[in-house]
């Protein structure tokens, strides 16, 4: 996934988080906000230190990048997507599965019928 696609400053990231429009499960926390400034949708990351090591924590993030890669979200979303404490029990297919779950309630996945 290009670098474009990724919200950097964390101004931005607070932007998303004060719309306050989000969803959420007990293994994921997903902040949502319509941005028509880009041509495409752009997302953020998070895995907290209370998660656990740095190793821990990066596998979660390019398992999380890795889905977010292969999904199709509407071109005027940014999301910020943040991972709990019990995320960390999941296998790959779980964390799909969840988050897939997450971006449909949500509403940013693309729709496929147009």
């Amino acid at each position: 996934m290009k670098k474009e696609y990724r919200i950097k400053k964390s101004a931005e990231i607070e932007l998303v988080m004060k719309e306050k429009a989000s969803v959420s499960d007990g293994s994921f926390v997903l902040y949502h906000i319509s941005n028509a400034v880009n041509n495409h949708f752009r997302y953020a990351i998070s895995v907290p230190k209370k998660y656990g090591s740095a190793v821990e924590r990066n596998k979660m993030k390019r398992r999380m990048r890795e889905i977010v890669s292969k999904s199709v979200f509407r071109d005027d979303v940014d999301f910020f997507l943040i991972a709990k404490m019990k995320s960390k029990e999941l296998d790959f297919a779980s964390i799909q599965k969840a988050l897939e779950k997450l971006f449909a309630r949500a509403k940013i996945i693309k729709d496929r019928t147009k």
